[in-house]
C-alpha cells in the first residue's frame, strides 16, 4: 500500500531507465561501422553456403556476450549457450561438444566473422543477415531476438534504431533523450551489464511480452518487452529479479472445480488482458473483481513468494464464485501511461475496475445481480470513490481487505512509525533503527508539503520540493477520506483487517468502524496473525517475511465467500 516514488510509478525519464523490449527487423550494425564481406561457401559440412557475418555484432545483437580471450580465442555466452571457438578453426566446443563450423572463423580488417547458420544454430536464433545494408534481419515472429535486438540499441545509444520499433502510442513517452540515456541509468542504477542470462516469451490477451534477464550488480535485472499485434514494442518494465522463493499453490486449490480462460478488460490503447475463474457446474454465479493495490501489480498481485490475487481466485471460485483479476494499467502499460495528463487514480485503479464489472455483467454464466469488487490495500481505500461513480448500480456490494480509511498522506507516516515501533521490538541494529528514523523524518516533511494549503491539484509544487510524482495523483486525492465518503453510501460492505498488517494497521480499521458506526449494512472482522499480504505470520511483521512462500488466509476465503454467498438478489 506504500505509493513511495513509484506512484505511477513515477516514470520520470530517469526512471524510465526501467525496462525495454522491441521487436525489430531493422539493425544498427551499419553504425558500428560494419565491413562488407564477400559471401563465402563451405565446401563440405552442415553449414555448406553458410555466410560470414560480423560476429560481434550479430551475437550482441540477440544478446550474447563476446569476450576475446587472446591468442585467438573467442567465447561466446547467451542464457545457457556457452561457445568457444578460434580464429582460423572451422570447429568449436558448444556446450562442451565439438561442433563443425563450416567456414573458418576470419578476422578481416580488424574485425572477427563467423559463419551465420553456426551462429543461429548455437544461439538458437534464426537471423538472416541484409548483405547490401549490411544488417541484421529477424523474422517477425522471433520475439526473443527482436526483444535482444532493441536492447542492444539501448545498449549502443542508438536512439533512433529504437525509436522505429516503438508503437505511436509509446513514442510520446520514450522520446530520444529518455533512449539515449536508459541503458545508462540501469547501469548506474542496478549495475546492469549486457550479458543476458535467459529469455522467455509470455503472450497475453493484449501483448506478446518477452522477458530478458541480465545480470546486474546485486541482482539479476529483468527488462519486458511488451510487443503490440503489429509487431512494435508497445510498452517496456524493469525491475531486479526478486530474490522470494518460489511460490507455492495453496492446499485449498482444487482445479477440478473451476475453469479459466483469458479475457479483455477495455479495449484500444489501455485494454488490459485479464483471468476469469469460474466455478464448474451451472450457473449462474455470483462474481467478483479483484482490485489491487497500489505499485504496478500483475493479476496475481504477485509481490515476494506470495500471489494473494491468484488464491483469492481459486479458493473462491472452489465456493461457486466467479472471480476476474487482471493486470493493472500501471503494470500492462507502464510508459504509457505514466504521459496520461492529471493521471488520478480513477485513471489507475477505478476506472478499470468499473470496467471489469460491466465485463462480468455481459459474461454467460454470471449472475448481473451480484457482482461484488474486492479491494486490497489501495484497492480498497478506493471502493468509495468506485461505489460513487458506479452510476447503473452494477456494483451489489464490497469487500475491502486491509483497506485504509484515513487520508493516503497520514497513512505513509504511519506506516513508517509503525515499521520504527515494530523494529524497536524485534531489536533491529542501532544502525538500521537510525536509517528508519530518516526514513519516517523524510517522509514527514514530503507529507508536510502535501498537507501545505499554498498547494493543490491546480498549483503543484516543484519536484524538488515533493518528489513523490506524478505531484497531481497526490495532489487530487489530498482531502479524499474514503471512510467519510462511504458514511452515506449504501451498498453493503465487509471490512476484513489483518491485525500483524504494518501498512495498514489496526488504526486504520478502528477508523472504518468509527465513522461507519450507524450503518447497518457493514460487517467486521480482523485477523490476529495476517499481514499485508494476506498470509498469516508467527512472528511481528515488519514486511521481511515477503520473500517467503506464502498463502491467503483459508478462513480469509471462507469467510468472503459466506459473505458473498448469503447476499441474494432482492
Amino acid at each position: 500500500m506504500k505509493k513511495s516514488a513509484t506512484v505511477r510509478y513515477a516514470i520520470t525519464v530517469a526512471a524510465l531507465a526501467l525496462t525495454l523490449n522491441v521487436p525489430f527487423a531493422a539493425s544498427a550494425a551499419s553504425s558500428a561501422g560494419v565491413q562488407a564481406v564477400p559471401t563465402q561457401t563451405a565446401g563440405n559440412g552442415p553449414q555448406a553456403d553458410s555466410r560470414l557475418v560480423p560476429l560481434r555484432v550479430v551475437a550482441e545483437t540477440v544478446g550474447a556476450s563476446v569476450k576475446w580471450k587472446g591468442g585467438g580465442n573467442i567465447s561466446i555466452a547467451r542464457g545457457s549457450s556457452a561457445i568457444e571457438l578460434r580464429v582460423g578453426g572451422t570447429t568449436a566446443l558448444v556446450n562442451g561438444k565439438p561442433q563443425n563450423i563450416g567456414l573458418a572463423v576470419q578476422t578481416i580488417g580488424g574485425k572477427t566473422y563467423v559463419a551465420l547458420d553456426f551462429l543461429n544454430a548455437a544461439l538458437g536464433s534464426r537471423l538472416g543477415w541484409d548483405e547490401a545494408n549490411q544488417k541484421v534481419v529477424i523474422p517477425k515472429d522471433d520475439y526473443v531476438s527482436l526483444a535482444s535486438r532493441f536492447v542492444y540499441e539501448l545498449i549502443h545509444g542508438n536512439a533512433d534504431a529504437a525509436a522505429a520499433v516503438l508503437s505511436p502510442a509509446v513514442k510520446p513517452a520514450l522520446p530520444a533523450a529518455a533512449l539515449q540515456t536508459l541503458w545508462p541509468s540501469l547501469v548506474q542504477g542496478y549495475g546492469v551489464t549486457p550479458n543476458q542470462s535467459s529469455a522467455t516469451v509470455e503472450p497475453n490477451a493484449v501483448h506478446t511480452n518477452v522477458r530478458l534477464t541480465y545480470e546486474g550488480a546485486a541482482l539479476p535485472f529483468e527488462i519486458t518487452v511488451r510487443f503490440d499485434s503489429e509487431g512494435r514494442v508497445d510498452d517496456l518494465a524493469f525491475s531486479p529479479v526478486s530474490a522470494a522463493e518460489p511460490y507455492r499453490a495453496p492446499a485449498y486449490d482444487h482445479a477440478e472445480k473451476y475453469t479459466e480462460k483469458e479475457v479483455v478488460i477495455g479495449e484500444g490503447t489501455f485494454a488490459l488482458p485479464g483471468t476469469l475463474t469460474m466455478p464448474k457446474g451451472e450457473g449462474p454465479f455470483p462474481a467478483v473483481v479483484l482490485v489491487h493495490g497500489s505499485g504496478p501489480h500483475d493479476r496475481d498481485s504477485t509481490i515476494g513468494g506470495a500471489k494473494p490475487f491468484r488464491d483469492l481466485a481459486v479458493g473462491l471460485a472452489g465456493k461457486g464464485i466467479a472471480v476476474l483479476r487482471y493486470e493493472k494499467v500501471t503494470l500492462e502499460h507502464t510508459l504509457k501511461s505514466s504521459i496520461v495528463p492529471n493521471f488520478s487514480i480513477e485513471d489507475e485503479t477505478v476506472n478499470d475496475a468499473l470496467k471489469a464489472v460491466k465485463l462480468l455483467k455481459e459474461t454467460d454464466g454470471i449472475d448481473p445481480r451480484r457482482i461484488f469488487v474486492v479491494g486490497h490495500s489501495q484497492g480498497g481505500f478506493a471502493v468509495p470513490k468506485l461505489i460513487e461513480l458506479d452510476a447503473e448500480g452494477s456494483v451489489a456490494g464490497a469487500v475491502l481487505l486491509s483497506g485504509p480509511s484515513g487520508k493516503f498522506g497520514d497513512i505513509l507516516v504511519e506506516q513508517q512509525q509503525i515499521a520504527l515501533e515494530r523494529m524497536k521490538q524485534l531489536g533491529f541494529p542501532q544502525e538500521t533503527l537510525a536509517q528508519q528514523e530518516q526514513a519516517l523524518a523524510s517522509m514527514s516533511g514530503i507529507v508536510s508539503v502535501l498537507n501545505d494549503p499554498q498547494f493543490s491539484a491546480a498549483n503543484l509544487p516543484s519536484p524538488d520540493r515533493f518528489p513523490l510524482q506524478p505531484a497531481y495523483w497526490w495532489y487530487d486525492i489530498r482531502d479524499y477520506v474514503p471512510a467519510e465518503t462511504a458514511k452515506t453510501q449504501q451498498r453493503p460492505l465487509l471490512i476484513l483487517q489483518g491485525e500483524n498488517d504494518w501498512q495498514v494497521s489496526m488504526k486504520q480499521f478502528e477508523g472504518w468502524k468509527e465513522a461507519l458506526k450507524n450503518r447497518t449494512d457493514v460487517e467486521y472482522k480482523s485477523y490476529p496473525k495476517m499481514n499485508h499480504l494476506l498470509t498469516e505470520y508467527d512472528n511481528l511483521s515488519v514486511g521481511t517475511e515477503y520473500s517467503r512462500a506464502a498463502n491467503v488466509s483459508a478462513e480469509l476465503i471462507e469467510d468472503i465467500a459466506a459473505w458473498i454467498q448469503k447476499r441474494q438478489p432482492k
